[in-house]
């Protein structure tokens, strides 16, 4: 690449291509990688930005993630891995807590993946979540009122944040839409982000489980910063490149299990714990 003499478009193609495969990049690396100034790496990031195609950030860009979809998009892709993810997410709960399950398709495979006569209490403003928790009768459900959002699948009006402030939960599964270990953790909608940001404030420990898409990417709203995570759920294959990065911050991180794909040669892989943490519950 170095030496190459590029034309814009395609400068800002192979820099596309680059935040695509590693959701990250820096302007001074690509500087130095495409011999030219950083101005000019600057001026083809803001081009990009500009045309949805990725996010600004200091130094440089990220990729922008995948979850800016319609809720019936989201609960039709990769379900197989969002199964996944979700059994994975569901082990690491522990009998008798009370269990915060946030909005989103991955939380609802995780609900689904809770044991038998594990004796939780599960609060939800999700009613996907909570029709799936119905008829558990080993379990006490609270669900959260108030007018559910059809774009976040929630309630996440005024009516359902006033309640959400009355709980003290052992436990947050943390719905996201973007997460970076510089740039922290967003959300597509504001009202969203509001009452992801209440919900970690009353919460005793927050775990999220995210698809590779979602690693190293962004969403306009902010919600917090990584530590505020105590457990990161990754697929089988979730580039050790990036999530190294969460592991540096003192996150635990657990991967799940590999999608069992005959076709492909692909066998299952153990779903061992990597890292090591103390639970954040003061």
């Amino acid at each position: 690449m170095q030496g190459r003499d590029l034309m814009p478009a395609e400068r800002q193609t192979e820099i596309l291509e680059r935040i695509r495969k590693d959701g990250r990049v820096l302007a001074t690396d690509l500087a130095r990688e495409f011999s030219t100034s950083e101005d000019t790496i600057r001026r083809a990031l803001r081009d990009l930005a500009a045309q949805g195609l990725c996010a600004r950030v200091y130094g440089g860009a990220l990729a922008i993630s995948p979850a800016s979809g319609t809720l019936l998009q989201r609960r039709r892709e990769a379900v197989g891995r969002k199964l996944a993810l979700g059994q994975k997410m569901a082990s690491i709960i522990r009998p008798g807590q009370f269990v915060f399950i946030d909005a989103g398709s991955t939380n609802v495979a995780a609900a689904r993946s809770l044991p038998s006569s594990i004796g939780l209490t599960v609060a939800t403003h999700d009613p996907t979540i909570a029709a799936v928790l119905a008829d558990r009768t080993d379990l006490t459900l609270i669900t959260i009122g108030g007018q559910v959002n059809p774009l976040i699948g929630a309630a996440v009006d005024g009516r359902a944040l006033r309640q959400v402030l009355e709980l003290r939960p052992d436990l947050l599964l943390l719905g996201i839409c973007a997460i970076d270990a510089d740039d922290g953790l967003a959300a597509f909608h504001s009202e969203d982000a509001q009452m992801k940001r209440a919900l970690l404030e009353r919460s005793g420990s927050a775990a999220i489980a995210v698809l590779n898409e979602k690693l190293s990417a962004s969403a306009p709203f902010q919600v917090g910063a990584v530590d505020v995570v105590a457990d990161l759920v990754v697929e089988a294959d979730a580039p050790k490149k990036i999530v190294s990065g969460f592991e540096l911050q003192g996150i635990r991180l657990h991967r799940a299990k590999a999608l069992n794909m005959k076709s492909s040669g692909k066998h299952i892989v153990s779903n061992d714990t990597v890292g090591s943490r103390s639970s954040k519950r003061p």
